[in-house]
């Protein structure tokens, strides 16, 4: 089966293509260059790099959130827009889920952070075992106190990823003898996990993919405070 990834979930953005299990490509920029001019051009490139078109795909995937709201509509709205004309299966994946494929390593916690401002973090928690990951926890928003909290009755090696790991780290993780900050090359978000993520994962049309956001965007949280002061 061959799955072409997308991620746009935050400032960087990359497109990676999957076949019978095994990355054949993988496309990553971290620019200040809108994605809406990027992901199309990254796929295009990339497909042809590999010796693909369109055509040889079986499925899309992409990261639905939690993340940069701008972000997350652009790589739903391009995969809609590819996959709709030639009837593509989709395959929605959360963001700290295929983040946590970036760090695969023997008996240890992933926790998956994205700085979500006013002190905290998206988050979700993740054991790989034998190179098997368990999930231990829904995507969430949580403040970086709670999460130091969560994370304390885990003994064994805990790893941070995410743009909200060194934060985390920053705040608590030098306190503890277990908890490390993944390596800067493998810390952050790429459709490469995207793509390992999507594998066991039910494909729907492209009508079904839909972001998946953890707080309402500032704008609106604004306007729901105003009208209950108001009240």
């Amino acid at each position: 089966m061959r799955i072409l990834a997308f991620d746009s979930s935050a400032k960087s953005a990359s497109v990676a293509v999957l076949c019978d299990e095994k990355i054949i490509g993988n496309s990553f920029i971290n620019t200040n260059i809108t994605h809406s001019q990027t992901l199309v051009p990254m796929a295009e490139q990339l497909l042809n790099n590999t010796n693909l078109s369109i055509n040889d795909i079986d499925a899309l995937a992409v990261s639905v959130g939690p993340g940069s709201f701008t972000g997350v509509r652009i790589g739903v709205s391009v995969v809609k827009g590819i996959a709709m004309p030639l009837n593509l299966p989709c395959i929605a994946v959360s963001t700290l889920e295929a983040m946590a494929y970036n760090y695969i390593e023997k008996d240890c916690i992933i926790v998956s952070t994205m700085d979500a401002r006013c002190n905290q973090v998206y988050n979700a928690l993740f054991r790989f075992n034998n190179g098997n990951l368990e999930r231990l926890c829904d995507d969430r928003p949580i403040s970086i106190s709670e999460l130091e909290k969560d994370l304390e009755k885990y003994k064994e090696k805990v790893i941070l990823i995410g743009d909200g790991a060194k934060l985390c780290y920053d705040a608590f993780g030098q306190k503890y003898d277990n908890i490390y900050l993944a390596p800067e090359n493998i810390r952050y978000q790429n459709a490469v996990g995207v793509a390992f993520s999507a594998i066991n994962k039910e494909a729907v049309s492209a009508e079904k993919i839909m972001p998946t956001y953890l707080r309402l965007p500032q704008a609106q949280r604004e306007l729901k405070k105003r009208l209950e002061n108001e009240k």
